[in-house]
């Protein structure tokens, strides 16, 4: 039987990955990288620049898994602070993407599903992405968490996390400085989280020259591959936790109205 063949999509604030996959997480061929489009970035843009990167795979696939530098929910894109937010809020990503090439889609933001990649699936996990901007994702037991965008949490005077550690912070500020304040953000990260593990991932986690604690580790892209494997597994899985739990609320009310309905009373002859 032939395996199941997932394009993973990786956008980032500066360039497009593609990567076929197969069902164990393992890379088919070469990956493609082609730059982002100059920002901001209009939906149709990147639709059409994601058309033209697929079209240099060396075959097909046939489903899509696809991480996205932004809040989203259920494919739809809330926020896309390295895009243009005002262009994409709203935004039918998952949709488009899935009319583009006629296969399953699933979008989830692109720390969430390179996480996935890595975690063990025990305890508080966490993953920080350094890139353009952060990114963070934060699982229990192997189950992610509601995302939150903690990267624009304000962590010094009118800094957040993605101008703190961000690509341009890094540049401005030079390699010491930069693995300075990241090492400061871990130990936020730490107070407020509360981890049993941190991840770091993302094109600039190769900078980072400090030494790590036992509870902390860099990660690579290529480590995160399986991530968009084990998102379908995810989805799947969140699916079937709401069915069950519908389920379980139908069943609830029609006990409920038994109980309470009027019970009839023969009058004694």
């Amino acid at each position: 039987m032939d395996q199941m063949r997932t394009l993973a999509v990786d956008i980032g604030g500066t360039g497009l990955k593609l990567a076929l996959i197969d069902s164990d997480g393992k890379m088919l061929g070469e990956r493609v990288r082609v730059p982002t489009p100059q920002k901001p970035v209009s939906p149709q843009i990147l639709v059409d620049a994601l058309k033209n990167a697929a079209a240099q795979l060396s075959s097909g696939f046939d489903r899509v898994s696809c991480g996205f530098p932004g809040a989203v929910r259920n494919g739809r894109v809330l926020t896309a602070p390295n895009l243009g937010t005002e262009l994409w809020a709203g935004f039918d990503l998952q949709g488009a993407l899935g009319k583009l090439w006629d296969k399953p889609v699933r979008v989830m933001n692109d720390a969430d599903v390179l996480g996935f990649g890595v975690i063990k699936g025990t305890g508080v996990e966490m993953m920080l992405t350094l890139g353009t901007g952060a990114g963070t994702a934060i699982y229990d037991n192997g189950r992610i968490v509601p995302h939150l965008e903690l990267s624009h949490h304000p962590i010094h005077g009118k800094s957040d996390y993605d101008r703190y550690i961000g690509r341009d912070a890094l540049k401005k500020k030079g390699r010491k400085a930069w693995n300075k304040r990241v090492e400061r953000v871990i130990e936020i990260l730490r107070t407020v989280v509360n981890f049993d593990h941190l991840y770091l991932g993302g094109g600039n986690a190769k900078y980072v020259d400090f030494e790590l604690p036992g509870d902390v580790s860099i990660v690579t892209n290529n480590d995160g591959l399986a991530g968009g494997i084990a998102l379908w597994g995810a989805e799947e899985t969140a699916g079937a936790n709401a069915a069950a739990a519908a389920a379980k609320a139908k069943r609830g009310g029609a006990e409920a109205k038994r109980q309470t309905a009027p019970v009839a009373v023969t009058p004694a002859g």
